[in-house]
């Protein structure tokens, strides 16, 4: 069967309510290992990654933010994607970018994904790069962009279709 990436993109949707079943670490090492392959500015590669598969674990991260964290109320994994500030002054745009990649993986796989986007969000004590910083013990030095839930779909989610893209996003030529 040819793989179609339109095809999986137009599949791919945010899943916020998982099976309790556990990920094999053969699945989350080949999300892990889409996440290393991506591309990075000066292929400088100053993204990492937390593997979190501790329910206490995810549950403390969840009480990091105090809004649009519903993800990790029943994913069995996490992944908190994190980048080097001190390495690139792009590690957002190279963090967003690997993140995208282990969300695209996760789908491939048949498993569900959503973002839950912690860099620029607050919890109830104090902004949440900071809470998770806390919990997980991650140096100063690197910044939190996100946590990506992920396990065995347990919601449908229709694909988008042709109808869901929006042409008038884009101009040629000039705006």
């Amino acid at each position: 069967m040819e793989f179609n990436l339109l095809d999986l993109l137009m599949k791919r949707r945010s899943i916020r309510v998982f099976k309790k079943e556990k990920l094999e670490n053969e699945l989350i090492q080949k999300l892990i290992k889409a996440g290393l392959l991506a591309p990075s500015s000066k292929n400088k590669k100053p993204v990492e990654f937390i593997v979190i598969d501790d329910r206490d674990t995810i549950l403390k991260l969840k009480a990091c933010k105090n809004k649009g964290i519903i993800g990790l109320e029943t994913a069995p994994c996490a992944i908190v994607v994190i980048g080097d500030r001190e390495k690139s002054d792009v590690w957002i745009e190279d963090a967003s970018i690997a993140a995208s990649y282990i969300q695209l993986e996760a789908e491939d796989l048949g498993l569900g994904t959503v973002w839950i986007q912690m860099r620029k969000r607050f919890s109830d004590f104090d902004n949440a790069e900071t809470e998770v910083r806390k919990v997980l013990n991650i140096p100063e030095n690197y910044g939190v962009l996100c946590i990506i839930a992920v396990g065995y779909k347990n919601e449908i989610r229709n694909s988008y279709n042709e109808n869901d893209i929006d042409n008038s996003k884009v101009h040629y030529g000039k705006y």
